[in-house]
């Protein structure tokens, strides 16, 4: 699954060279079939440590397939806009854990919408030459008309940097803050878009970041890297208490 391959522990200065020289090779295209595994990656930080988990589900059943997770030390500070350097290691050391490679990442993180147009999803995404997708929660470059935005799911407004679209705020399901979506490697914005939709279920984030994210947690939480059925079972529920665990539910198109 790992493709491309480079250190992590370098400079500041040659990360950047690194992100100018890498997002050359990024596919901004759809080339991709029919999805039929999806994840959801997240990181979190304790201790001078890492947290990754990532999440696989069924699509686009969104039924869940694998959970692995890693803990890594943290090698690289703190540079905005140079994230994949402290979070890469320890997603790629969960990602080879996992048995069956999925057929799309969604990250919680930027991809294209990232000052030097090459955030984690695309950095990731091209590393391991796997279809991705960031969406992030807030916006970290670009501008967007926000109160424009409808209010309805599937309601979006693109995000604009230097006279170019970088990506859309997306308005998930009714009423609730958008998120931001950009394309990370080898798929097209509005792709991206629509895959996005359809991975969502009830709340603002996509479901495979937000069990991901919720694993993350509870991992830390713990000093573990290991999970339950039953630690995940709680986390498949859609609002309202309904659950979805081993259930299709069909999304509209964007």
């Amino acid at each position: 699954m790992v493709g491309r391959r480079h250190a992590w522990s370098v400079s500041v200065a040659a990360a950047r060279a690194l992100q100018r020289r890498l997002r050359e090779g990024l596919i901004r295209e759809d080339a991709l079939g029919p999805p039929a595994v999806v994840a959801g990656a997240d990181v979190a930080f304790t201790g001078g440590e890492g947290v990754a988990a990532v999440v696989t589900l069924a699509f686009p059943a969104l039924t869940l397939r694998e959970v692995v997770a890693a803990r890594r030390p943290v090698t690289f500070p703190y540079v905005p806009g140079l994230l994949t350097f402290r979070e890469g290691p320890v997603l790629q050391a969960a990602f080879r854990r996992l048995r069956r490679p999925p057929d799309l990442v969604l990250f919680d993180g930027h991809g294209l919408a990232h000052p030097a147009r090459f955030g984690l999803a695309c950095h990731l995404g091209l590393l391991w030459d796997v279809p991705a997708i960031g969406c992030a929660k807030s916006l970290l470059t670009g501008e967007v008309a926000i109160g424009r935005l409808g209010r309805r799911r599937g309601a979006h407004r693109v995000i604009r940097a230097d006279g170019e679209v970088v990506g859309v705020a997306l308005r998930t399901a009714d009423g609730v803050r958008p998120i931001f979506v950009s394309t990370g490697h080898r798929l097209s914005l509005p792709t991206a878009l629509r895959l996005t939709l359809r991975c969502c279920r009830g709340y603002r984030v996509p479901e495979p970041i937000r069990l991901a994210d919720a694993a993350v947690a509870l991992l830390k939480r713990r000093g573990e890297t290991t999970l339950s059925p039953e630690d995940l079972a709680r986390l498949l529920r859609r609002p309202g208490g309904r659950r979805i665990f081993g259930c299709s539910v069909r999304s509209p198109e964007v």
